[in-house]
């Protein structure tokens, strides 16, 4: 635990010296009282996606104590549609694990993550957080696995154009200062993240870069490593705050948007998946053959069947269907492949060879030091279809009802050899191939509709309220479809839109 520990960039976890899935009443008091923190904030998700936050005065230790075991009450009605004002009051009450000294708060604060509960001190089913509990809950009573996920989070950041080194056009991908204007700004972020507890993986600059009316637009990516679900989910929403915050102080402006100009990269919320076992260990490798296990293509063939339903959750406004469009970055097809970007479910390159590439790059004698070879803890897949839009809580939720559906299925490996491919499918030549596959919905009113025709799978063991699944399909309903199809053809509506939405999720 002290080698876990030791590089942590967590304040609370660096002085308590305590995991923070061990965090308890006492030790977040004593945290407060011995550094000198001055207020507490609670942090919570609303239907708009974003954190929203109520803000204490630390006026004694008996106050401190009632906000910390009681919390607070908050209107309901104005934080999710599905409540009604006639009777809106909900409790939210922190999660100690969830806590942060806030890297932005010039007077001391620390900050945690709250849960909703309703009038009987219950949690509260149709909240978003609460949602993605049941989910892996019922994956996890279905099949004895645990499911873990992480995001990769693409943004653009936008600024005045030096116009010194400009980058080359759409071909941002790793690229170094200066011809990659925000690299600085990017660390920043993940070390503000990994204050706030998140599990990051690297960053780099993306794809997309471009100009426009003087201001120049760069695209970037932080990706986390894969963790439990539910702590993803919460990592990846402290992100984003983080990410705008900073910028806000720094006069740079962010967007998560899923397309933000024609002929540009979009950016995608890409979720990496892994099914672990009881005690800690992947099954995600076949031990024998080191090619995917059973159980990972059982998940793939659950998310295959369901992947038309999901983009209610992945892509909840009109500019997500801007992205979504043939021979772009982003999938329109449902399918799935070994190290395959046409795809939308794509198995990465994992770590399942034979060879000791570190001591080939380095000479055997520099590694001096035993590696770790337990390699398949690393191998995941990832699906690419979801973006800044989504609401992260339910799209998760609706990836671990999409696996756990597979392990319902008949005959889920059937099902998965039938979505598999191992070519380029936008090539000419694999044209009847593509033919053969069904696609994505092309618009919200018919990302709506395959949730209706769906809504059982996800109602089932009482994950989603079919309130909660209602209310998602009338949103989606409420887009005027004909104003979206125009917009593809028209640059200067399609801007006109991208504006409404430049700050989504």
């Amino acid at each position: 635990m002290e080698k876990t520990l030791r590089l942590n960039k967590n304040e609370v976890v660096s002085f308590l010296q305590k995991s923070p899935a061990d965090f308890t009443l006492s030790d977040i008091i004593r945290y407060v009282t011995e550094c000198n923190i001055e207020m507490v904030n609670f942090m919570y998700p609303a239907a708009d996606g974003r954190l929203k936050t109520l803000n204490f005065v630390v006026n004694d230790l008996a106050y401190l104590e009632t906000i910390l075991t009681k919390g607070e009450r908050v209107d309901g009605s104005s934080l999710f549609p599905f409540i009604s004002a006639g009777s809106s009051d909900l409790y939210v009450i922190p999660r100690f694990r969830t806590a942060f000294r806030d890297p932005f708060a010039p007077i001391p604060t620390l900050t945690m993550l709250c849960s909703f509960f309703d009038y009987e001190g219950k949690p509260l089913e149709s909240a978003p957080e609460q949602t993605l509990a049941k989910a892996c809950e019922a994956f996890t009573a279905r099949t004895g696995l645990v499911f873990h996920a992480m995001g990769e989070l693409e943004f653009y950041v936008i600024a005045q154009d030096p116009g010194t080194f400009p980058a080359s056009d759409q071909k941002g991908y790793h690229e170094s200062a200066p011809f990659a204007k925000f690299n600085d700004f990017r660390t920043r972020c993940m070390r503000y993240i990994a204050q706030t507890g998140g599990q990051i993986k690297y960053g780099h600059s993306e794809v997309g870069n471009f100009t426009l009316d003087g201001m120049i637009y760069e695209q970037n990516e932080i990706e986390f490593l894969p963790v439990d679900a539910r702590e993803a989910a919460d990592q990846l929403m402290l992100a984003k705050w983080v990410i705008r915050n900073l910028a806000s102080q720094e006069g740079l402006d962010i967007t998560f948007a899923p397309k933000i100009t024609t002929g540009k990269a979009g950016s995608g919320l890409h979720v990496h998946m892994r099914l672990m076992d009881a005690d800690g260990n992947s099954v995600m490798l076949d031990q024998t053959t080191g090619r995917l296990s059973e159980q990972a293509r059982t998940a793939i063939a659950g998310i295959m069947d369901l992947a038309p339903a999901l983009t209610a959750f992945g892509n909840t406004n009109p500019t997500s269907y801007f992205r979504l469009v043939p021979h772009q970055e982003a999938p329109t097809n449902i399918c799935w492949g070994d190290r395959n970007r046409s795809v939308l479910v794509r198995v990465p390159l994992g770590w399942a060879v034979g060879g000791d590439m570190c001591s080939v790059a380095n000479g055997s004698a520099a590694v001096d030091l035993e590696p770790d070879k337990s390699y398949s803890a690393k191998q995941t897949f990832e699906i690419r279809s979801a973006d800044g839009s989504a609401d992260i809580y339910m799209l998760l939720a609706g990836l671990a009802v999409a696996v756990r559906h597979g392990f319902e299925m008949s005959e889920p490996l059937a099902t998965a050899d039938k979505y598999y491919v191992d070519v380029d499918i936008h090539k000419p030549e694999n044209a009847a191939r593509l033919a053969a596959l069904p696609t994505l919905p092309t618009g919200c009113h018919a990302s709506a509709k395959c949730l209706d025709e769906r809504s059982d799978v996800f109602r089932a063991e009482g994950v989603f309220s079919a309130a909660m699944l209602e209310g998602v399909a009338k949103k989606l309903r409420s887009y005027d479809e004909t104003r979206i199809s125009d917009a593809i053809s028209d640059p200067g509506l399609m801007l006109e839109m991208v504006k409404e939405y430049f700050h989504c999720g």
